[in-house]
């Protein structure tokens, strides 16, 4: 009995020993075992993919970007009587142009209804749009589009003349209303009437402006519409002060800059230009400060931001000094408010919702961590 365990034993040590010999072998012929190939392959399956962004390499090669614009609304996107477009979304084009290839007039704006604007993106003719329109669940899951973020929290309400006496919109029992066509808003209006059994009788057009226009002819009592078109709306109206924006606001309109779905490199660089020009505001980087505060400050967001620390810009396929041209070509954002919708514009909106984050009373403009 102890002879054959001794055999067995034996046995046993030759097989650990041959065993022992063979993997030694194959480390001496640099063979990696197949615990450590395993471990390998599922390192290279979780590592980050390289950013790069087809958008953003044909935007280069063209030398110019493509903004999708409204085709005509004062304030956010027109031209002057010198045929050069103005507005809101027009001078976040323009600094995505100069973040992007360091030029701010490289940039060829397209007008689009807003039943071209989906299509115009999809199709490439566009690169970004920048149009006053709402980010909802549904053109992100239908449209083929992605959002890049919010550059104006909006709300929709009702325009009405003041000859009517209005305190409300719950008033408009049985009243005709002008709305477009296909839009957030026909859907809005439907939704609110119906929610509070107040009848109304929806006068449908083909854009904001043949909306508009019908109100002016009376063909409806109230216009219906984004707050902010609404404010631009009354100042084309022959006379202003006898109209008036009812206090009702009947839903939230997060508008922003929207991309081509596919491109995620392309989102993120629209996305933090965006956020650089909020973040310049909350940090006091203005249009004329920001050549000066790249020597001069020492605040390391500063210094990340303009590109005196740190290689952001090269992170995402630009300069370094990618947010140092989009700064001094347009201003932080609270310039770009002021400029075109703010005080300093016909349109006097209110920051309101639009306030920085930490500004008295604060708004929901806040920007990302850019470091």
């Amino acid at each position: 009995m102890r002879a054959r365990r001794t055999d067995w034993i034996r046995l046993t040590a030759t097989g650990l020993a041959l065993s022992m010999g063979l993997l030694a072998a194959a480390c001496g012929r640099g063979e990696a075992p197949a615990d450590d190939q395993a471990t390998q392959e599922a390192q290279e399956a979780v590592a980050a993919p390289e950013f790069t962004s087809p958008t953003l390499q044909a935007i280069k090669r063209r030398g110019r970007l493509n903004c999708g614009v409204h085709e005509g609304l004062v304030g956010f996107a027109y031209t002057d009587n010198r045929g050069q477009w103005r507005g809101f979304d027009v001078d976040f084009c323009k600094a995505l142009a100069a973040a992007v290839l360091g030029n701010a007039d490289a940039v060829r704006f397209v007008p689009l209804t807003s039943s071209q604007r989906f299509d115009a993106l999809r199709s490439g003719r566009v690169d970004v749009l920048w149009r006053t329109t709402s980010w909802t669940l549904s053109r992100e899951a239908q449209e083929g589009v992605r959002f890049a973020g919010v550059n104006y929290y909006d709300g929709q309400g009702f325009l009405v003349r003041r000859s009517l006496d209005l305190a409300s919109a719950a008033e408009l029992n049985g009243a005709r209303i002008c709305v477009q066509r296909a839009s957030t808003s026909e859907l809005n209006v439907a939704d609110w009437f119906r929610a509070r059994g107040i009848e109304y009788r929806p006068v449908v057009t083909a854009n904001e402006e043949a909306a508009r226009e019908a109100y002016a002819r009376e063909d409806c009592d109230a216009f219906s519409a984004d707050i902010s078109a609404l404010a631009a709306a009354r100042t084309l109206l022959s006379n202003p002060e006898q109209h008036t924006i009812l206090p009702d606001v009947i839903s939230k309109e997060p508008l922003g800059p929207a991309v081509k779905r596919g491109d995620e490199a392309w989102t993120s660089v629209v996305r933090w230009t965006l956020n650089g020009l909020v973040l310049a505001e909350e940090l006091g980087v203005t249009r004329e400060n920001v050549d000066s505060m790249v020597g001069e400050s020492r605040d390391p967001r500063v210094r990340r931001l303009l590109g005196a620390e740190g290689e952001l810009g090269e992170m995402l396929g630009l300069s370094r000094n990618w947010m140092r041209n989009a700064i001094k070509a347009e201003g932080n954002y609270g310039e770009i408010f002021s400029r075109n919708i703010g005080p300093d514009s016909p349109l006097d909106l209110a920051r309101g919702l639009n306030a920085q984050w930490n500004a008295r009373p604060g708004g929901l403009i806040y920007a990302l961590p850019i470091r």
